[in-house]
Order: C-alpha cells, then sequence, then structure tokens
C-alpha cells in the first residue's frame, strides 16, 4: 500500500483480519486492516494513519479493507469552512446552557450508566453487565493516544459525553452518546457542532468523523455538515451535496 514507505510507518507493520459479519451493512462480510503493535503507535505516527483514513477502536488503529465493498469513505470537517444550517443553529442555540467539562479517560460510573442507556434504547443490548463493562472499557477507556472525555451537563444531569482523540491538525470523534430519554433535542447535531468550535478555539483544522457509508441510514447524519470532504483514492475531496 502507498503509505507503507512513509518514515513514520517504517516501525509497524498491518495484518488483515479474517472475514467477520458488517455492522452496517445487511448480509455483507467485512475486514480490516489493523495496526500492529498497538503499543508502539506515537502522535506523529497517529496523525499519519488518521490522515490516511485510519480509525481508533479502544487500543487497535484499523481500516475497513474488505474485499467485495467499499462502502466505507473516511468523512472530515474543515472547521474554517464549515457553514451551519438554520436548523443547526437553533439546535446549538437551543442548547447554550450546558455546562462543559472535559476530563481524561478513566471509567466513570455515570458515564457507563449512561452508556448503557444508550445502547439498550438504540441497539437492544444484551443484559450482561460484565459483558458490557469490558466491552465498553475495551471500546471507550483504553488508548495509547492523546484522547479525553467531554462532558455535557444539565445542572447535575449528564446529558452527553464524547470521546475524541487530540491530533496536531484537529480532533477525531471517537463516539458520543446521550441520553435517549429526551425526545427531538438532537444532541448528536449539538455536540458536532460544539467541537467545531472548541476546534476553531484551538486554531485546529478539521475533525475527523470516522466513516461514511451511504447505504447505512445511522451514518448519514455526517454529510449534513456542509462542506464535508471525502478519503478517496487517496486523497481529501471537498464535497457539498
Amino acid at each position: 500500500m502507498d503509505f507503507k514507505n512513509k518514515p513514520s510507518f517504517e516501525k509497524i507493520k498491518f495484518y488483515t483480519t479474517t472475514e467477520y459479519n458488517c455492522s452496517y451493512i445487511d448480509k455483507m462480510d467485512a475486514q480490516s486492516l489493523v495496526v500492529t503493535p498497538y503499543k508502539s503507535i506515537n502522535q506523529n505516527t497517529f496523525q499519519d494513519l488518521i490522515e490516511k483514513g485510519f480509525r481508533r477502536s479502544g487500543q487497535y488503529i484499523y481500516k475497513p479493507n474488505c474485499i467485495s465493498c467499499t462502502a466505507c469513505i473516511p468523512i472530515r470537517l474543515s472547521v474554517k469552512k464549515f457553514l451551519p444550517s438554520k436548523t443547526q443553529k437553533r439546535t446549538y442555540k437551543k442548547h447554550g446552557y450546558f455546562t462543559i467539562r472535559e476530563a481524561p479517560l478513566s471509567f466513570k460510573k455515570n458515564h457507563f450508566d449512561l452508556y448503557l442507556k444508550y445502547q439498550n434504547k438504540r441497539h437492544s443490548f444484551i443484559n450482561n453487565e460484565q459483558n458490557n463493562l469490558d466491552e465498553y472499557n475495551d471500546f471507550l477507556i483504553k488508548s495509547n493516544v492523546k484522547s479525553k472525555f467531554i462532558e455535557f451537563w444539565d445542572g447535575d444531569l449528564l446529558k452527553i459525553v464524547s470521546i475524541v482523540d487530540i491530533l496536531s491538525d484537529g480532533i477525531s470523534a471517537v463516539y458520543t452518546f446521550y441520553d435517549p430519554d429526551d425526545d427531538k433535542v438532537s444532541y448528536g447535531t449539538y455536540s458536532i457542532i460544539w467541537l467545531i468550535n472548541w476546534c476553531k478555539a484551538h486554531q485546529l483544522k478539521y475533525i475527523y468523523l470516522g466513516y461514511w457509508i451511504g447505504e447505512c441510514n445511522k451514518m448519514k447524519y455526517k454529510t449534513n455538515f456542509k462542506p464535508y470532504e471525502l478519503y478517496i483514492k487517496g486523497y481529501w475531496q471537498e464535497n457539498i451535496t
């Protein structure tokens, strides 16, 4: 692959996983290209990998590498060029009363409770507390790069938690979960706009949103933030449609 010759990649290797059931497109198999050894990844290498369309999940950094499908397309937002829609402006203003706290990654019971509530409502988690706890820690707490929590509070009620990786040119939004009982509040939209403004305040250029999958309704929200850039054939290309 073309990026293997970069100096920052000299001490790492890549392996391809066996096929597994795709989480996003029904009746499809998936494979991932995973970076190893994960403990040796420094910030410069991580930055280069994110720019090449990779993504972090826990301690692992990966990129879709499916044999017969190219549906997963890396997507990022240009902070400077972002133009909020009227609806997005209203959403951001509506939640202006939130108190925001930044914190290092560590297990917090109130985070875990909100995460389970979100997953059970959105994804019908199996009610196995130990499995869920292990999955939560592996997925969101373990990180070998610069990462942090962003907490959004309504008084003494925790409403949103975002996990982000800090890069030299921006942030990578790893995951966001929120109170699913609050209807018609657009917490997901609000949190992304807040992160955009956070990047502006810190003079950072981009927010990396992971992958956009046109066939997956859960991913379509990412193209609501315009203009956005897609990583196609080794280049970031601006798209406003």
